[in-house]
């Protein structure tokens, strides 16, 4: 053992650089210069004991053993070139010369030498090229036709050997070519076994990165069905991987993105190197049957090499590496909750100080100047009617300051969860009729109809009266409001299963379609800011949107420009406050109950809180 690895490491030395690095390059040419090397060295190490005892060598003698400077040559020269094809290039050269001097001197084609034409092919077999075998090939096929072209024209002068000198000729060039050829036979057997080992520990290598790689690597047919997929895909999707093989991951993917998936696929197989993103279901362990869970993926796809790019069946193939990104494309969703959430505040902040620069400043206005006009009265010699009428001009304009603040504190009670239902006992049809009769005067002054049905068998409902009539008189004062002069407005009462559903409809200016999705934001209102037609803070549907989800109650809000406003409230008629932690009931009591209806259908309106509801502080 200690030879054979002495042996080896010498070798070792011998090697070109190109061929320390890669380990079947070694082999092949450790295969190519050991057997030379050391037929060389023993054959010239038996020289002098054959000349002892056969005496002075003939020609043919001195040829062959001069012939054993060849192989070390040869390997002198792939140790220093690293040209393997070459090395056996030369090396079937000098075997066809040494078979065609011996063979010239002992028969020709007849020659015991003549055998050894069948070793040269065989031993550029080894070389693992095409091109080195042809020419070996072709080399000895050349040979052996010179030969008989000799041989059949007579050209060689030769002494015949005796017919028994003959047959030992004969057996011993058959042994020879029979032996160095059984050599050729080891050697390739050897060359192939390194080969598979080295195959063996390079698909092991890959298949331990593959396994403990958190990401997936997968390869595709064109059409999508998984050909490989790798074993980190089990704990990625809580799976087996069999059950994802031919189309079981493509029955994975979401849906809506099955074609961006097949897309990227089919894009990878011409040649393109795509990445894309989409859903795939997972299961996760313990779920219960019918619960769906899905994950982003990022999918990175190229083609195969161009030497492997075609399955058995001719079409394309591609490799894939897959990631789990969802904790990406949430922490992206909240990024884009945040920035929408910081848009929609500034955006509140402005509407907030347009809408407060008008309502705060023209009461204000009004209560300095007329109460300075009444402290001048007697410089400006007023009568005690004027002073009644600034007096009560000053009220009102007091009167809607306070209206406006108590509407921002409410909003600001409802929006904190600080804003308490008193529940009670109260009749929904009599609480109705006070504030239409509140109302109609309005509803007169302006030209407009109000309407109002309401049936006599109305049950007795379980609520907070309060916010059930400031629900009624914003809703309706509203629709007046936005009406022009020859409307119409008609309120509704019914009771719909366990719930009093309430309709206000107008035959107003109704709203566009583009102001429909901020509709109940506060302090918006529909049209530009600045040119405004009717007095209001924007908070009127905001309010009222509140204290219906306070109640546990729907709102739904259809309009069409310039066609009317529909608005229809459900409330339950046995009002149970829901069981929530204090620390919950911001988001539980406040979640909005606004339903948007198709924009082909009606559209949703919001019309201002008026001011002439007052509010207790």
């Amino acid at each position: 053992m200690t030879v054979l690895s002495t042996i080896r490491d010498c070798l070792d030395a011998l090697l070109h650089p190109s061929a320390r690095y890669d380990a079947l390059t070694g082999a092949r040419h450790r295969a190519f210069m050991a057997p030379r090397l050391l037929g060389s060295l023993a054959a010239f190490a038996a020289f002098p004991i054959y000349l002892v005892l056969r005496g002075a060598p003939s020609a043919i003698e001195v040829t062959a053993f001069a012939w054993l400077i060849a192989p070390i040559l040869l390997s002198w020269f792939l140790s220093r070139t690293g040209r393997y094809e070459g090395a056996h290039v030369l090396s079937s050269l000098a075997l066809a010369g040494l078979i065609m001097a011996v063979a010239a001197t002992t028969g020709g084609i007849e020659s015991f030498a003549a055998i050894w034409l069948v070793v040269v092919p065989l031993e550029a077999a080894l070389s693992a090229s095409r091109r080195v075998a042809a020419f070996a090939s072709l080399l000895a096929l050349s040979c052996a036709g010179i030969l008989i072209l000799v041989s059949q024209f007579g050209w060689l002068t030769v002494e015949e050997p005796g017919a028994a000198a003959r047959g030992v000729l004969m057996a011993l060039g058959v042994a020879s070519a029979t032996l160095y050829a059984a050599g050729l036979a080891f050697g390739a057997e050897s060359l192939a076994r390194t080969s598979v080992a080295l195959l063996l520990r390079e698909e092991e290598r890959y298949r331990l990165l593959a396994r403990n790689m958190s990401d997936v690597i997968s390869r595709h047919q064109r059409n999508g069905a998984v050909e490989f997929i790798s074993p980190a895909a089990e704990a990625m999707l809580g799976m087996p991987v069999t059950q994802l093989l031919g189309h079981g991951l493509f029955d994975r993917v979401h849906v809506a993105d099955r074609p961006a998936y097949l897309t990227a696929l089919s894009d990878a197989a011409r040649g393109d190197v795509c990445s894309v993103e989409f859903r795939l279901r997972r299961e996760p362990a313990g779920s219960e049957r019918g619960q769906i869970d899905f994950i982003w993926v990022e999918m990175r796809c190229r083609p195969l090499e161009q030497d492997r790019a075609h399955d058995v069946t001719g079409e394309a193939e591609v490799v894939t590496v897959m990631r789990d990104v969802t904790d990406r494309k949430l922490s992206e969703q909240a990024l884009d909750q945040a920035r929408s959430a910081a848009e929609a505040a500034d955006a509140a902040k402005t509407r907030f100080l347009a809408t407060m620069s008008h309502e705060l400043r023209t009461p204000l206005n009004a209560i300095i100047g007329f109460s300075e006009m009444i402290a001048q009265e007697q410089t400006l010699m007023l009568g005690a009617a004027q002073r009644k009428e600034y007096a009560q001009l000053i009220n009102d304009s007091g009167q809607h300051l306070l209206s406006v603040v108590n509407g921002i504190l409410d909003m600001s009670k409802m929006e904190s969860g600080n804003f308490e239902i008193a529940s009670e006992p109260f009749a929904p049809r009599a609480a109705l009729l006070h504030c239409c009769n509140l109302l109609a005067l309005k509803a007169r002054e302006n030209g407009i109809d109000l309407i109002t049905d309401a049936p006599q068998d109305l049950p007795v409902m379980t609520g907070d009266p309060r916010a059930f009539k400031q629900i009624v008189l914003n809703l309706v004062a509203n629709a007046i409001k936005f009406t022009e002069r020859g409307g119409q407005v008609t309120v509704t009462a019914a009771v719909s299963g366990a719930q009093l559903a309430l309709r206000i409809s107008d035959t107003g200016v109704g709203i566009a379609p583009d102001d429909l999705k901020r509709i109940g934001a506060p302090f918006f209102q529909a049209g530009k800011t600045y040119q405004r037609r009717h007095e209001g803070t924007g908070l009127g549907l905001s309010i009222v949107k509140s204290l219906i989800a306070l109640h546990l109650g729907e709102l739904t809000v259809q309009s069409r420009l310039g066609e009317g406003t529909t608005v229809t409230v459900k409330l339950p008629l046995v009002y149970t406050p829901p069981q929530v932690k204090p620390a919950e009931s911001k988001v539980a009591t406040l979640t909005p109950m606004l339903r948007q209806e198709p924009h082909d259908q009606l559209h949703e309106e919001s019309h201002d809180q008026p001011a002439l509801v007052k509010k207790s502080a």
